[in-house]
């Protein structure tokens, strides 16, 4: 029998953040509305850092650690991403030539708002199944980032308490039939989808939404993608079925009123019961996403990242997975994790590499926000400025990581900082 899932997983989470606590007092917003967000950092983009620098800034540590044999098996590289950069060419081609992969790939992009990281994980998954290719790999990667630019909005209250938290990062995974992090139940699944305008991108540049919608509709897709599921999945229960539980995540405070408003319906939870059930399941989801932000497509690996890394596995532990893209379409899946996988997620030092990050001032994000410097959708011919924020460009020297160079004609170059 073929097993899948997920062999591999590494976190890009930038190499600059801003401190959230310091940006809300510097807005003037309500603390005790920013405490729901349970945030504490969000990565900033700098402007020669786009989504494909950090998809390979994500999956390059883990090609680092393949044999060339197992380099070769990776037949497949999808892109997951609402953070396009044109509207035929898929990321996934520059994230091929960088990363220096095999030509008889497989390379295709998704975009299904924030459920594309899933989308993409669950099309991985099927390959590997299906047994066409025996010891194939492939390759996703979820890469997404938020810009904000002053000269783009009519006032800064416009963006209210979206600026906080969204971020931008990419994780990669490695998926195959040796799912040493986290092996897939196998047609365990459920999904919910209906149109709604709740969150859109109407241009490539600016998005638009209706916050209060799009909770209603998270809220909804949560409960009743759990029904399917368990329509699906004989003898599931939310309490005893799952050690773990990880939600797309906006923000913290969405993410906990998800989880109480499934503890009240399927199990008239007590208030007690559900603040006890979120510390000890959901809580350690939230750590890298606390330290990154909303990373869109990415935001539900993220999370398994952080339960991987932070949560008890001394035995097999099963994690519940919901995902959920505005538009919309969401899924609630399972699969098991133990000490092993554990143990290889932590060696990737993904708290470390977040420690290493340049930390800009408000003076300096302002420069970011009120600059011309960012390479936007369709730019044609372009020389990037790496020392725009001197105090920065260690942080990428001393990770070696993929930058923006310039753009000739429509054609983006990359470089390695050095």
């Amino acid at each position: 029998m073929i097993t899948a899932g997920i062999e591999a997983l590494n976190v890009y989470g930038g190499s600059a953040f801003i401190d959230v606590h310091e940006l809300c007092m510097y807005r003037n917003l309500d603390m005790p509305r920013f405490a729901n967000l349970m945030m504490k950092e969000k990565a900033v983009a700098l402007p020669y850092e786009d989504p494909v620098s950090f998809a390979v800034n994500a999956a390059q540590p883990l090609l680092a650690g393949l044999s060339e044999e197992e380099r070769r098996n990776i037949e497949m590289v999808i892109t997951c991403t609402e953070s396009g950069i044109d509207f035929g060419k898929s990321l996934s081609t520059y994230v091929h030539a960088l990363l220096g992969l095999q030509p008889n790939c497989r390379l295709f992009e998704i975009k299904q708002a924030c459920y594309s990281g899933t989308a993409g994980l669950q099309m991985a998954i099927n390959f590997i199944l299906s047994g066409t290719s025996p010891g194939a790999k492939a390759l996703v990667i979820a890469t997404d980032i938020s810009r904000f630019a002053l000269g783009d909005a009519n006032a800064i209250q416009e963006w209210a308490y979206s600026e906080p938290s969204s971020g931008a990062g990419a994780v990669a995974i490695l998926v195959s039939d040796a799912p040493r992090l986290w092996q897939v139940d196998a047609g365990a699944y459920g999904n919910h989808a209906f149109e709604v305008m709740d969150t859109c991108r109407p241009g490539p540049d600016n998005e638009a939404g209706d916050a209060d919608l799009s909770l209603m509709a998270y809220l909804d897709c949560c409960e009743h993608a759990f029904r399917d599921y368990a329509r699906r999945v004989a003898d599931v229960d939310l309490r005893n079925s799952f050690a773990y539980l990880c939600f797309h995540t906006p923000f913290g405070g969405m993410v906990k009123g998800a989880h109480r408003q499934l503890m009240r319906k399927l199990l008239k939870a007590t208030p007690a019961e559900v603040e006890e059930d979120f510390a000890r399941r959901v809580a350690p989801s939230l750590s890298f996403g606390q330290r990154v932000g909303n990373t869109a497509g990415a935001s539900v690996l993220l999370a398994l990242a952080g339960t991987l890394a932070y949560g008890d596995f001394s035995e097999p532990r099963r994690i519940g997975m919901f995902s959920y893209g505005s538009g919309c379409c969401s899924e609630f899946y399972s699969g098991v994790a133990q000490r092993d996988g554990q143990q290889a997620l932590q060696a990737m030092g993904i708290d470390a590499t977040l420690d290493q990050r340049y930390r800009l001032s408000m003076t300096e994000y302002e420069t970011l926000l009120r600059g011309s410097e960012v390479i936007r959708f369709g730019t044609r011919d372009a020389q990037l400025d790496h020392q725009l924020l001197p105090g920065a460009w260690p942080a990428f020297v001393a990770g070696h990581r993929l930058v923006l160079d310039r753009v000739d004609g429509y054609h983006r170059e990359y470089r390695w900082a050095e």
